[in-house]
């Protein structure tokens, strides 16, 4: 038979039929068994894999994330949204001319005037209500300037708002709007018990981001040199602070505000948060919200002292050394502290036995004392403590700015080896350094100059910084005259009589 006809045959056809079959069945049987194999090895390996999340550690992160929710909602509605607008009126540009005189004829009087809308954002908490009215604490550098005030709530409704009062110096404003919707009052705490480590929550309507929450720690206190020669002693946190979040509210871990949000550091163009962020604390608001509900304005205790923070060389002259608080190197004649006994050269510590960390702590901690009230001071004086009661007045721009009252007006420096080499002074020369004399003081009056140095006062030996201030202390009740030298030369200044 032909190699043809055999592989044409029928039962060539039926082997070939049931060798297919065969590997067939072989493949699939191979397939299924070492299929599942491979799988099972596979899940087998995942589980070996994966850790598991303790129970315990869930649950402590669950109530921190309950306690975040809750915190939220019980604040977010006590939060509103402040947009302000700013009406500026500005010189348009002059078309007169050819051709614009041709076409349109000549420009009147009182043309060229164009009006110009800005507007600004911010946010506010509400702290009082009065029937329909809801009051609204935020920030002065908020409603600076504006025309209009609209406040919308969380609920999306808006109310247009009235100024109540604003206060540049705390950088405090107050607005209020009429509803007749509830909304809860923000719930005040003590931003004394404030501590470096605790969660600090901040609510606002960052970049126009309505009721956003940011969460961080409070990353340090008594923060000062604040924008605008603001006098708080603010709160610094890392809780992401924007544009749009002044005014608004940093609360604790219970909810409570501890602080109003103010201002951010920031290296970018955009002025976006790099994590430093500051609020002033709400204790130093407290206050503020009665006197601007009822007067409008806020007032301030005055002593009549001017404060520096010494540098080393003057805290080493004056052994200072390792004391914190400010010196108190002018007294306004006259003042509170004048009548209460509180001299120049005296270094102020405390405040009615709260320290002083420094010249802005004195200033806020007098300035928060009231018309009348009596307060006692703590200064070290020649190295001593001593303690000084003095009756507060009203602090007045005016009577804050009289450098004429203020004595004696110099601004005096130890006599060190680096400045007797630039004045080309022998090392014996003592004395003191005139760094700064003040415009319309007594000492201006008398002729004292930047640069003069001082060897005595009254005809009394000034040896260095200490001496003084013990002589101008001591020996000049009723006539000041200063012993100088200008120049290489000796002379004495006129005499000021009190």
């Amino acid at each position: 038979m032909s190699l043809l006809k055999k592989l044409s045959s029928k039962s060539f056809l039926f082997f070939n039929l049931v060798l297919v079959g065969v590997v067939f069945g072989f493949t699939l049987a191979c397939f299924s068994f070492f299929g599942p194999m491979s799988k099972l090895g596979k899940v087998a390996q995942a589980e070996q894999n994966q850790v598991m999340i303790p129970e315990s550690a869930l649950s402590v992160a669950e109530s921190l994330q309950t306690t975040i929710q809750a915190v939220s909602a019980r604040v977010v509605p006590s939060v509103v949204e402040i947009d302000t607008v700013s009406v500026v009126q500005r010189q348009s540009q002059n078309y007169n001319g050819v051709p614009w005189e041709f076409f349109f004829g000549p420009q009147q009087d009182g043309q060229g005037q164009s009006e110009y809308r800005s507007q600004g954002l911010g946010s506010g908490i509400i702290v009082r209500k009065d029937r329909d009215t809801y009051y609204v604490l935020t920030n002065y550098h908020v409603v600076e300037d504006v025309t209009e005030i609209t406040v919308k709530t969380d609920d999306g409704k808006e109310a247009p708002a009235a100024l109540v009062g604003k206060d540049e110096r705390k950088d405090l404003a107050m607005v209020s709007f009429k509803s007749t919707d509830s909304y809860p009052l923000a719930v005040l705490g003590d931003s004394d018990a404030v501590k470096v480590g605790d969660w600090a929550i901040a609510v606002g309507n960052p970049l126009n981001f309505m009721s956003s929450v940011t969460m961080g720690i409070i990353s340090a206190v008594g923060r000062t040199n604040g924008p605008a020669n603001n006098i708080n002693d603010f709160i610094q946190t890392d809780a992401s602070i924007n544009q749009g979040n002044s005014g608004g509210p940093l609360v604790n871990i219970r909810g409570e505000v501890i602080g109003i949000n103010t201002w951010i550091v920031s290296n970018s163009s955009s002025s976006g948060s790099i994590g430093i962020g500051f609020a002033i604390p709400i204790n130093n608001t407290k206050r503020s919200i009665d006197e601007f509900i009822n007067t409008g304005t806020i007032s301030y205790g005055w002593l009549g002292v001017s404060l520096t923070e010494p540098d080393r060389e003057i805290t080493q002259a004056l052994k200072l050394d390792g004391k914190r608080g400010a010196l108190a190197a002018e007294v306004f004649i006259g003042s509170p502290a004048d009548k209460g006994g509180i001299k120049p050269g005296d270094f102020i510590t405390h405040v009615n036995g709260r320290e002083a960390r420094g010249s802005s702590q004195v200033t806020l901690l007098v300035g928060d004392l009231k018309p009348g009230d009596q307060a006692t001071f703590t200064v070290i004086r020649d190295g001593v403590s001593r303690d000084f009661t003095v009756r507060i007045e009203e602090r007045t721009d005016a009577a804050a700015a009289d450098s004429k009252n203020l004595w004696p007006g110099v601004y005096a420096v130890p006599l060190t080896d680096a400045r007797r080499s630039s004045l080309r002074l022998e090392q014996n020369v003592q004395g003191v350094y005139v760094a700064q004399v003040y415009a319309e003081s007594p000492a201006a009056v008398i002729g004292l100059q930047r640069g003069d140095l001082i060897t005595g006062i009254n005809d009394q030996p000034v040896t260095d910084l200490a001496s003084f201030y013990q002589i101008l202390r001591d020996k000049t009740d009723r006539e000041l005259w200063f012993n100088i030298t200008r120049s290489s030369s000796t002379m004495e200044t006129l005499r000021f009589r009190r």
